[in-house]
């Protein structure tokens, strides 16, 4: 008797779509880094989206700390919801950031010296590990979402700290670029 849960794609094709989605995103994300400014649309909404980034990356750090709380108290159920949350928040802030970049130019941080050096460790360390999760995300969520939890659980203890660091430098990364936008946008 095969007692294994059936998933609706294969590990195989699984992969693939992981690889096409993956590829997808960072290769439009590097796309819109040199975009050249007269083939951007302009858009006044786009002015208010780093601080909405900064806002969906600080619900995701509290869905994902929430998330790791409930599966340690052995709610799994909620455990799931919070995942589920924090991934959607990623995804609308992957669209968010997309249009922010789309519509506006290049940021230049202005800040020197030491928090110059600081600005740029925290960046770099946040793009490379935001392209590295990705992937990771999408398999810890197959994983789950296949009945597979002894593979969940060991994609989970490696995604979830790389997750987190990615959404909490986000967060740092605004607010330390924000005094440099050729805009103001400050609603506090």
């Amino acid at each position: 008797m095969n007692t294994e849960k059936t998933t609706w794609i294969s590990d195989k094709g699984f992969f693939r779509l992981v690889v096409i989605i993956t590829i997808a995103v960072m290769g439009l994300v590097t796309l819109l880094q040199y975009l050249p400014a007269e083939m951007r649309p302009t858009a006044e909404f786009a002015k208010v989206l780093p601080f909405v980034n900064a806002t969906l990356n600080t619900l995701v750090s509290i869905a994902l700390v929430l998330g790791l709380i409930a599966i340690k108290s052995g709610k799994k159920g909620v455990h799931q919801a919070y995942m589920l949350t924090a991934f959607i928040l990623s995804t609308v802030f992957l669209l968010s950031y997309v249009t922010y970049h789309t519509c506006t130019e290049h940021t230049v941080f202005g800040g020197e010296g030491t928090v110059k050096y600081a600005y740029y460790i925290i960046l770099t360390s946040h793009i490379i590990l935001a392209a590295a999760v990705l992937p990771m995300v999408l398999y810890t969520m197959y994983y789950s979402t296949s009945g597979n939890f002894v593979k969940h659980k060991k994609w989970a203890k490696v995604t979830f700290p790389i997750w987190l660091y990615v959404s909490v430098t986000g967060v740092i990364v605004y607010f330390m670029i924000a005094p440099y936008y050729s805009f103001k946008y400050y609603p506090f």
